[in-house]
């Protein structure tokens, strides 16, 4: 459509004619209707129309071409002489006149709006008349005032009836609109009062009426009728997406919308959003969509449908907020730029609070449109479920809600769960879990189920073991709950075809492979349940399945029958879950003792599977009671304990005296005296090679044998009690001294090694049995036995220690393989050396963690005690004969553990959660901090506290471990759960505090209790009586101050501390001080309430500050201990780590209570706790890095010597320096201005210390104040700084990034200039250390990192360009300095180039280029001559170093390098 804009046919009206439609005098009514009307009709008929047609519509000429420019010419007055415009004006006005009246019939007004044709509906004598330029206002105006009278037609009529469709339909597609503005008004007015589906019709249709003019008049009507009337909000957004709007009209439109989106029905959402979304453009996207998320109510439940209306296109009939999520689907499809911005808007979000249900649909919708955005819509989703932001109760919403649109979704609901289950993060498995657990719940066709458990096996069959680990416990909590839904599907799960869980039994954990049979026995005790037949067939094929498994040659696969045995006894034979059918009760307890007997005799050819049954057994009974046919069973089968491993004793001897391979035995460790009638036969077991391996299997049969008695008698083990103190048959103490070992031969010293083995793993088991009677306070044992209880513990404790003491020398001695007594760990611990071979390989960054792993608990005592065994035996193994005469005892030093014994540590019986209760027995209450029975017992407090530290390196999840990693490997969990081992923590805190308080006071008075007094005591429990034992007490005190410190690290990382705050607290209260300086904190006023979160805080961070200061002060040195420098260094060390999580904890469990409190305008005492905590975290590293730890009236001076005594074992040498390296980074990290730290520590600090190296001098002699900063340490502070100076220009590259597009405050600008002219500042010193340096290694650091810089450093170019003008000289500076630092590195040659011509192009932009000149480029070596671009010495990269000159050649003055 195109508006009369032409000379031809003639414009239109004047102004003074286009005012609304022109009235006829009223005098002149009578006179004139009947010649207008009759004057109307003439000139019709002069043209070739014929009004008056008896038959139906008036007649039109077949030419209406040439009929609308006739009747044109014949009331135009362009076409008229001048003396004949006023008879044609008057003429027009008759015409109007007559057509006026002509129309008030409404017979006459239908025969001139209907069509004369019956092929072309538009061809009506009004749509022509509306076509002829000097009438066309009138009759718009006429018919829109006949508009009202036809407002009452009935709804749906066919068009031909409705004369009000008919009116508005012919002013559609006009070729031209005469007077478009006066036209728009009166429609506008006319508009306002019509009725609901009039008013729709005609807003749908003003796109095609008034065209491309006067829109602004349009919208701001629209508008103003959408505020009145939300009903028409449909038809008005129609409208505007078909009008031609300008950018202005186009945002007016936006706002218009956007203000719907919380008034309109649900019903017209769908349709509302795609406007919104289509209309989107790269100005507007961000606010559309940030619009769109705050105001839409979207709840994700279920909701009854308002009316069952369809969107364009076959979908299905969805609820008001399917359709809503149809319509965000279709639209996202189209438009890239709403995908990109939805997910930069989500990325945002940081609280759960942000999140809503319309997100995840958002996210859901974005992932079916392709492989565009899988990626970033993987990325993002799993990021906020690590972060927590996305929570099962939003998931639930979307899932529960809309069921059928869900469906439609339901491949990538399943894609998005596969990828979160496959993520190392517990969070992401847990919600992967989740959303399958949710699938499985809402669809319960077979189709969806079907998938679903598809997915799952696809799951199992992972090389991931967490993400094993998480799909088969969500599988064992689907059939626990939906067992009998689960019947039809089990061929997919444990099936005889296709993919199931059995085709991947052979690379499952034991963990994984309890989870699995535990699905399998469930889906079998239902289908027993089931009076289907084929159903029952499902347990008959698992009988078969584990018959095979066991009876199977190879242990691998013995295993996974024992596993599957067992679990089908715990499920088919529980006393509790007695199926109702009892007729089969018998039949089945028949079929669970014969499997138990075929397992038996099945592992009779293996130990270890045996020692797995008695296990796995255990575990069984330990909570859940058998039938008692089971049970009688199991009695029958423990009855041979007694015959194979106890001998009777006559007066404290061995009734039978034998031969022991040509060895004699005594009794050890004989607790009760002469009132035990038995022994334990060791000796006699272990040189006997026929009955050897009964030994083997001792701690688990007596395992078992402890259970049944605590499961029948009510928890007491006074069936059993006389084991605990019964003696040892073990071999003669004289067999321990240099002349009887030597005397020995090869088989047997195996024998005695293996007798102490058995004898240690025996007491091991005591303990796990015993120590419950103490810690589960059973009702039934007198208050006398638990004394006398506690006292034997206490002593088989000592045994331990002493065994294992003893046993480490002698595998020293004698190395041998150890048989396995814990059958689970074989998959679970690698061995030491291997570990460490491995760590090798790795890059820098992981070589802090490697070095923690080698601070383990036996390297510990070997930096302590030099005399120690070192790592390769060497040591030990001379030790025999060099420091012990021929009746000397083998020295036995406690504490002490070889690496020989640490590597087959995992063979050991584990100790279980309920020894750790040990910790807590009266005597540790003690405050009487110089009792001597408190000291002597700490040598076995330090042995559980390292067991203890152990176990917590399993539940720290590896993603929370400290980047600085300490203690020894994590071992295995085996028998126990992690919940076992929680419930044992939350009872050590206050234990763990008094230890640490004791150790620490007593280190500090340096009181050494005589030798003597250890031997009496060890003595006391039965141990051998001989003078070989050794305590060193320095040893022990570090050790424990240590473990405690490992121990509260750890367990300040436990994820369970996340969720219940009640155990921080907890933790938080039991490390108080005893009085809390204020005046230490004068930041805070008022001084934070006792018991609040912030008072805890400070005084767990009090705590530990006040250790570290008394940790200064331990440099007193010994005659036994002429070392004990390295004890004070590696605690302050620890304490340091420990200070550090602290505060990261402030900042994690603080921060967010801080933003809620920043928000309701309470900041209270958060504003300054963490920046006061990290400024004393910072005082306190740079205590540590200031101190001198040595004493200088020794031979051993400076840090450097710290480690001579072991200079050949290069992981301490190395360990150190990363020890430095982490207190150094803290310190940088910790300041108040790190840049201003860097540039005094590069440029001052670290120069005098490269100084006093090259020229020769002491480490006494240097002028610096930082003793660790020496020889052995440069290279870690070196590296350091590199790193932490790259790493804020890496910041400030991303500040000045995101600050670009916004006006930077002049002062904000030159702070960061001068913040990077610091950077440039630190490393020109750094790499012109080089020079004075001689190392590789220093150079090569300073190729790599000086790269890198070079590369960070072009990335400020455009804010450098940005303010030039502002700060000229300062960006010159820059640039100048930073030329001098690319010319000291030979590796970065394509660097300099490239930073050089972005230099040249700086400058030219800026300056015209007049103040820039490049010659060429040269290559020079570090000592600044010029060498051949092809020549390469000594392997080294050629230096590029860039010159400015005036003149190319030749360039001798003129060609310099910038200097800073």
């Amino acid at each position: 459509m195109v508006f009369l804009s032409r000379k031809k046919p003639p414009p239109p009206p004047s102004s003074s004619s286009a005012a609304p439609s022109l009235k006829i005098p009223q005098p002149q009514k009578e006179s004139v209707e009947p010649d207008a009307v009759e004057k109307m009709t003439a000139i019709l008929a002069e043209v070739g129309c014929t009004l008056m047609n008896p038959y139906g519509p008036p007649c039109l000429p077949s030419d209406l071409h040439a009929f609308r420019r006739n009747l044109t010419g014949r009331l135009s007055s362009f076409s008229a002489n001048s003396g004949e415009r006023d008879n044609v004006g008057a003429l027009c006005s008759v015409f109007v006149a007559g057509f006026s009246l002509y129309i008030q019939s409404p017979s006459n007004l239908r025969r001139m709006l209907s069509s004369s044709s019956t092929t072309k509906r538009d061809e009506s004598l009004v749509r022509n008349l509306l076509l002829v330029s000097p009438i066309q206002l009138d009759i718009q105006e006429m018919l829109l005032e006949k508009l009202p009278e036809y407002f009452d037609v009935v709804t749906g009529c066919s068009l031909e009836e409705d004369v009000a469709r008919l009116i508005i339909n012919h002013f559609r597609w006009l070729d031209f609109i005469v007077n478009p503005h006066v036209f728009t008004d009166k429609l506008m007015q006319v508009l306002s009062i019509c009725p609901l589906h009039l008013k729709k019709e005609i807003i749908g249709s003003l796109p095609e009426i008034i065209g491309d003019h006067n829109c602004q008049a349009v919208v701001d009507s629209l508008e103003k009728m959408l505020q009145e009337d939300s009903a028409v909000v449909v038809a008005v957004l129609d409208s505007f997406s078909n009008l031609n709007l300008d950018d202005q009209l186009q945002e007016q439109a936006i706002t218009v919308a956007i203000s719907c989106i919380r008034t309109i029905d649900g019903e017209h959402m769908p349709y509302l959003l795609r406007f919104l979304l289509l209309a989107a453009t790269p100005v507007n996207v961000r606010r559309i969509i940030s619009q769109i998320r705050e105001q839409l109510k979207f709840t994700g439940m279920s909701q009854p449908c308002a009316s069952q209306n369809k969107l364009k296109g076959k979908v299905p009939a969805y609820n008001a907020e399917g359709s809503i999520l149809h319509a965000l689907r279709s639209s996202l499809r189209f438009k890239n730029i709403l995908c990109q911005e939805i997910i930069k808007e989500l990325n945002s979000l940081e609280k759960p609070r942000d999140f809503k249900v319309i997100d995840v649909w958002l996210l859901i919708l974005m992932y079916m449109n392709g492989d565009p955005v899988r990626k970033s819509i993987e990325k993002i989703f799993k990021k906020k479920v690590v972060d927590e932001c996305i929570q099962e109760a939003l998931l639930d919403q979307c899932i529960g809600g809309n069921k059928e649109f869900v469906k439609d979704n339901f491949a990538s609901f399943v894609s998005l769960a596969e990828h979160l289950l496959s993520s190392k993060e517990e969070k992401a498995r847990e919600i992967g879990s989740h959303i399958y657990s949710r699938l499985f719940e809402e669809f319960t066709d077979n189709y969806s189920r079907q998938e679903i458990l598809g997915a799952l096996v696809t799951h199992v069959g992972s090389d991931n073991k967490f993400e094993v680990s998480s799909v088969l416990e969500m599988m064992t909590a689907l059939v626990k709950k939906y067992a009998q839904q689960l019947l039809p599907f089990s061929s997919h799960i444990n099936g005889i075809s296709g993919t199931c869980i059995l085709d991947y039994l052979e690379g499952f954990t034991i963990d994984n492979l309890h989870k699995v049979y535990e699905v399998f026995s469930l889906l079998a005790l239902s289908a027993r349940a089931s009076g289907d037949s084929f159903r029952s067939s499902i347990s008959n094929e698992l009988m078969m399945i584990v018959r095979k498994q066991v009876s199977h040659p190879d242990l691998k696969y013995k295993k996974m029958g024992l596993v599957g045995s067992l679990r089908i006894v715990s499920s088919l034979g529980d006393a509790k879950s007695v199926p109702d059918f009892s007729s089969s009760q018998v039949s089945d307890c028949g079929e669970i003792l014969e499997l138990l007997k075929t397992s038996v005799e099945s592992c009779r050819q293996s130990n270890l599977a045996l020692i797995m049954f008695y296990d796995e057994f255990a575990t069984i009974l330990s909570h859940k009671l058998l039938q008692p046919e089971i049970m009688e069973w199991i009695g029958k089968h423990l009855g041979e304990f007694e015959s194979l491993f106890l001998a009777d004793l006559e007066n404290e001897k061995m009734a039978e005296k034998g031969s022991y391979s040509g060895l004699e035995g005594d009794l050890w460790m004989n607790l009760d005296g002469s009132i035990s009638p038995i022994c334990l036969n060791i000796l006699a077991l272990a040189s006997s090679s026929s009955e050897s391996c009964c030994l083997q299997i001792l701690p688990s049969n007596f395992l078992l044998l402890s259970t049944v008695e605590r499961l029948t008698n009510d928890g007491s083990l006074a069936g059993v009690d006389a084991l605990l103190g019964c003696p040892l048959h073990l071999p003669s103490s004289k067999y321990f001294a240099a002349a009887g070992w030597q005397s020995l031969a090869k088989k047997q010293k195996e024998i005695l090694s293996l007798s102490l083995y058995y004898a240690a793993n025996w007491i091991r088991e005591l303990l796990n049995a015993f120590s419950s009677q103490i810690d589960e306070k059973i009702g039934c044992i007198s208050q006398a036995t638990v004394k006398d209880v506690t006292t034997k513990l206490l002593k088989r404790l000592r045994n331990l220690v002493f065994l294992e003491s003893l046993l480490s020398n002698l595998i020293t001695l004698s190395p041998q393989s150890l048989p396995e007594l814990h059958p689970y760990s074989e998959s679970h611990v690698e061995h030491p050396r291997k570990k460490n071979e491995k760590r090798k390989l790795d890059d820098d960054a992981s070589q802090r963690k490697k070095a923690g792993a080698v601070m383990s608990h036996s390297q510990t005592q070997l930096r302590g005690t030099p005399s120690l065994p070192s790592m390769d035996g060497s040591t030990a193994a001379g030790s025999m004969d060099e420091n012990c005469s021929d009746n000397e005892s083998l020295i036995v030093k406690i504490p002490q553990v070889s690496s020989a014994l640490e590597a087959q540590r995992f063979k050991f019986r584990p100790l279980l959660p309920q020894c750790l209760s040990i910790l807590n027995f009266p005597k540790v209450l003690s405050q009487d901090m110089g009792s001597p029975e408190y000291r002597a017992e700490l040598p076995l407090y330090l042995y559980l506290l390292h067991d203890l530290h152990t176990k917590l390196d399993c539940l720290v999840p590896p993603g929370k471990q400290h980047p600085f990693k300490r203690g020894s490997a994590p071992g295995y969990f085996g028998r126990f759960k992690l919940v076992e081992l929680l419930n044992q923590i939350k009872r050590l805190f206050p234990s763990l505090r008094i230890h640490l308080n004791i150790a620490i006071s007593l280190l500090i008075r340096g009181d050494e209790t005589s030798q003597t007094t250890w031997r009496d005591e060890f003595a006391l429990s039965g141990n051998p009586n001989t003078s070989s034992i050794v305590v060193s007490e320095s040893l022990v005190y570090t050790m424990v101050c240590k473990e405690v410190l490992y121990c509260f690290s750890k367990i300040l990382t436990l994820p369970e501390f996340e969720t219940d705050k009640s155990l921080l607290l907890n933790l938080l209260e039991a490390f108080q001080p005893t009085e809390i300086p204020v005046a230490n904190f004068p930041d805070f006023q008022p001084f934070p309430s006792p018991g609040t979160k912030e008072y805890l805080y400070i005084g767990v961070s009090y705590f530990f500050e006040d250790i570290l200061n008394k940790g200064n002060y331990f440099c007193s040195f010994t005659d036994d201990f002429p070392y004990p420098c390295s004890f004070s260094f590696d605690l302050a060390f620890e304490c340091l780590l420990t200070l550090q999580l602290v505060v990261t904890s402030v900042q994690k469990y603080l921060g967010k209570v801080s933003e809620e409190a920043n928000r309701k305008r309470n900041p209270g005492h958060f504003h300054g706790l963490v920046p006061n905590l990290h400024a004393k975290l910072g005082t306190s590293a740079e205590k540590l890095l200031r101190h001198k730890w040595v004493d200088e009236s020794t031979d051993n001076k400076g840090l450097k010597n710290k480690v001579c005594p072991f200079v050949s074992n290069l992981r301490i040498v190395q360990f150190t320096g990363e020890m430095v390296q982490t207190i150094l980074r803290i310190y940088l990290e910790a300041s108040g201005s790190t840049s201003d730290l860097l540039d005094e520590l590069a440029c001052t600090i670290l120069p005098q210390a490269s100084l006093s190296k090259s020229t020769g001098e002491d480490d006494d002699a240097r002028d610096h104040e930082f003793p660790t900063l020496c020889a052995a340490t440069f290279r870690g502070w070196y590296k350091t700084l590199l790193e932490e100076n790259l790493a804020i220009l890496n910041k400030l590259v991303k500040t000045v990034s995101s600050e670009k597009r916004q006006n930077c405050q002049p002062k904000t600008t030159e702070a960061h200039l001068k913040n990077i002219q610091k950077t440039v500042n630190v490393v020109v010193s750094l790499v012109n250390l080089c020079r004075s340096h001689e190392k590789v290694t220093i150079h090569g650091m300073a190729i790599k990192y000086g790269g890198k810089y070079v590369d960070s450093f072009l990335k400020v170019f455009d804010f450098l360009e940005a303010h030039f003008q502002d700060h000229k000289e300062l960006v010159i500076q820059l640039g100048m300095k930073q030329t001098a630092i690319t010319s000291k590195i030979p590796a970065t040659k394509r660097s300099l180039e490239r930073f050089l011509f972005h230099v040249k192009a700086l400058l030219h932009r800026t300056s015209g280029g007049s103040n820039f000149w490049m010659g060429s480029l040269k290559h020079k070596d570090l000592r600044g001559q010029i060498v051949s671009s092809q020549a390469y010495i000594d392997n080294e990269a050629d230096e590029v170093e860039e010159t400015m000159s005036g003149e190319e050649e030749p360039m001798q003055e003129d060609e310099l390098p910038l200097t800073p």
